[in-house]
């Protein structure tokens, strides 16, 4: 096995690897907020399915960003390919960075600045 082929099947992990937690990761969220329904309504379950598909995605992004550096860096190190490579990147970080946004509810760099409410009496 050649080098190049090596890295063609290890790209190939990533991707598969990215597919198979969009899917997967959806679906257990799915099946985590059909269980939760009954017990907790449907705004509870809503709002579990939405936070575990919100985190599947952004995970499996992150596959395929992988996927996508290793494919540009060692199979086709050409202008093209890392103009390409930029552009998704560019892409897949403003999906994840909206996606981050909307589960948490704050900007990222806020995580923690965050001070308690004090109760008013």
């Amino acid at each position: 096995m050649h080098f190049d082929e090596a890295m063609e099947r290890i790209v190939e992990g990533f991707e598969i690897g990215g597919v198979l937690i969009l899917v997967v990761g959806s679906l257990a969220a799915l099946a985590s907020a059909a269980m939760v329904l009954p017990r907790l309504g449907a705004a509870h379950a809503y709002q579990r399915a939405r936070e575990g598909v919100g985190r599947a995605i952004l995970l499996g992004l992150e596959f395929l960003i992988i996927a996508d550096i290793v494919l540009t860096i060692t199979i086709e190190p050409t202008l093209d390919s890392a103009l390409a490579l930029g552009l998704i990147v560019l892409v897949r970080t403003f999906l994840s960075f909206s996606l981050e946004i909307e589960l948490e509810g704050q900007l990222p760099w806020r995580r923690g600045t965050r001070t308690p409410r004090t109760p008013r009496g």
